[in-house]
C-alpha cells in the first residue's frame, strides 16, 4: 500500500528555505533592513517635526522685479524699505506671478534671485539625503581599504592622519595652480598628489608592518601621532597658516561639486566605484582569495606559498592610496583643507568597518558591508542631529557602536561553531 503522505520534493521547499536563510543571514541583508527602519523612523520623526527650508528662485534674465507696497502700488527695487514691501511681482513677456513677503518671501538684487520659505520633514528631504550621502562617501571609501586590512587581521590607526596629510599637501599644490587652471590638470594633478601622499604613507605602514615584525596597532599608532604633525607643522612652516584654500574651479565647482539635476553626486559616484572595485577585488581575484586566506590562517597561507609579506605591504599601501583618494573629494567639494582635517576619522572608519561584517579576528568582511557600515553610522550622526542631541556625544555613541558590533560578531562565532 502506497503511502497517502506526499512526499516532499528535494529542491522545492528545502532549497528555498535555505536561501531565504541564507539571504537574511549575510551581513548586508541585516544593514539594509537596519537602514530602512532608521530611515523610517527619522522620517515619521521628521513628519511631526518639520522644519523650515529656504527656497531659491532664480528670475529669468528677460524678467523684470517690482516691489508692491502695502497699498498695492508698484516701485523700483531698491526704492521701497523692507518693512513697507507687502510682495514682488515678476513680469515675464505678458505673464506676472506674484510672492508674497507676507508668506517669507524676500528678494535678492544681486543674485536676482527670490527666496520663500517652506515646512519640509526634517529628515526625508533632498538636502538632507544629500549630505547624508555626501558625508557617507569620505568614511566609505576609507572603510573598503579598511576591510581589506581587517580581513588580514590587522589595523591602521592612522588612517585618519593620512587623510589630513594629504588633503594639506594637496591643498598646496592645487593652491599653487591658480584659480584658472585647466580643469584636467587641476583634477590629475590633485588626484596624483593626494593619492601619491596617501600610497606612500600606507606603504610606510605596511613595510614597518612586515620588515619590522612589530604589530600594526603599535606602527599605525605611532604613524597616527607623526603624520598628524606634519600635517600642523607643513602649513605653519611653508604658507604661514592653518588653512588653505584658493582652489581652481575647475577641480571644484567644475568637476567634485559639479551640479547634477539638482544635486551633488561626484563624491557619491566615487564612493560607488571604489566600492565596486573593492567587492571585484576581493571577491574575484587572487589577491583577493590571499587576504582571505592570510587573515584565516596565516601560517597556511605561508605554507601554501602565499607572499605573505608582499600582500600586507600591498594591502596597507592601497588603504593609504583610498585615504589619500578620499582627501581628494574633501577638497574638491568644500574647496579648502584645514590641519584637523580627518581628525579622528579613524573611529568612524573602523566603525564602518565592523559594523558593516568584518570581523577583527580576520578572515572576514565585505566592501558592500563597508559602505553599508557607513551609511548607518551616517544616519546615527544625523538622527542626533535632528533629534536636537547634543555633538559632544557623537563619540559616545561611535565607541558603543563599535562594542555592540563586535560583541554581536563574537556572539555568531559562538553560535555558528555550536551548530557546525
Amino acid at each position: 500500500m502506497d503511502d497517502p503522505t506526499p512526499s516532499r520534493q528535494p529542491g522545492v521547499h528545502g532549497p528555498r528555505r535555505r536561501s531565504l536563510g541564507d539571504l537574511f543571514a549575510h551581513q548586508e541583508s541585516g544593514l539594509l533592513i537596519v537602514i530602512f527602519l532608521m530611515g523610517l523612523g527619522l522620517t515619521l520623526f521628521g513628519m511631526a517635526n518639520p522644519i523650515t527650508r529656504s527656497i531659491p528662485v532664480p528670475v529669468a534674465p528677460d524678467a523684470t522685479v517690482v516691489f508692491l507696497d502695502l497699498d498695492g502700488a508698484e516701485h523700483e527695487p531698491g526704492t521701497l524699505s523692507r518693512s513697507r514691501t507687502a510682495g514682488f511681482l515678476v513680469r515675464t513677456g505678458d505673464s506676472e506671478r506674484t510672492y508674497s513677503a507676507a508668506d517669507g518671501w524676500r528678494y535678492d538684487a544681486a543674485k536676482r534671485t527670490l527666496y520663500g520659505e517652506r515646512q519640509v520633514n526634517a529628515f526625508l528631504n533632498k538636502a538632507n539625503l544629500v549630505l547624508v550621502a555626501k558625508d557617507a562617501s569620505f568614511f566609505a571609501i576609507m572603510a573598503v581599504g579598511m576591510t581589506a586590512v581587517i580581513i588580514l587581521a590587522g589595523i591602521d590607526l592612522s588612517v585618519g592622519s593620512i587623510y589630513g596629510l594629504s588633503a594639506i599637501v594637496g591643498a598646496m599644490a592645487m593652491s599653487s595652480l591658480g584659480p584658472d587652471a585647466n580643469g584636467f590638470v587641476a583634477v590629475a594633478v590633485g588626484l596624483a598628489v593626494c593619492v601619491g601622499v596617501g600610497a606612500l604613507c600606507g606603504l610606510a605602514n605596511g613595510s614597518m608592518t612586515v620588515g619590522l615584525g612589530v604589530h600594526p596597532f603599535v606602527i599605525t599608532l605611532g604613524m597616527m601621532a607623526a603624520l598628524r604633525g606634519l600635517t600642523i607643522v607643513l602649513p605653519s612652516e611653508f604658507r604661514n597658516t592653518q588653512s588653505i584654500g584658493g582652489f581652481p574651479e575647475s577641480f571644484t565647482s567644475g568637476f567634485f561639486k559639479a551640479e547634477i539635476l539638482g544635486v551633488q553626486p561626484v563624491p557619491v559616484i566615487v564612493m560607488l566605484i571604489v566600492a565596486v572595485a573593492g567587492w571585484f577585488t576581493l571577491s574575484r581575484t587572487v589577491f583577493g582569495r590571499r587576504v582571505f586566506a592570510i587573515g584565516g590562517n596565516e601560517t597556511a597561507a605561508k605554507y601554501a606559498g602565499i607572499p605573505v609579506g608582499r600582500v600586507k605591504v600591498l594591502v596597507y599601501t592601497i588603504m593609504g592610496a583610498l585615504a589619500g583618494l578620499s582627501a581628494c573629494v574633501y577638497l574638491g567639494y568644500l574647496g579648502a583643507a584645514e590641519t584637523n582635517a580627518g581628525n579622528a576619522y579613524e573611529l568612524q572608519v573602523i566603525a564602518a568597518t565592523v559594523i558593516g561584517g568584518a570581523s577583527l579576528m580576520g578572515g572576514r568582511g565585505t566592501a558592500l558591508g563597508a559602505v553599508l557600515g557607513a551609511i548607518v553610522i551616517q544616519l546615527i550622526n544625523n538622527a542626533m542631529i535632528i533629534l536636537g542631541v547634543d555633538p559632544n556625544y557623537n563619540q559616545i555613541v561611535m565607541g558603543g557602536a563599535i562594542i555592540v558590533a563586535v560583541v554581536i560578531d563574537q556572539t555568531k562565532q559562538r553560535l555558528a561553531k555550536r551548530r557546525g
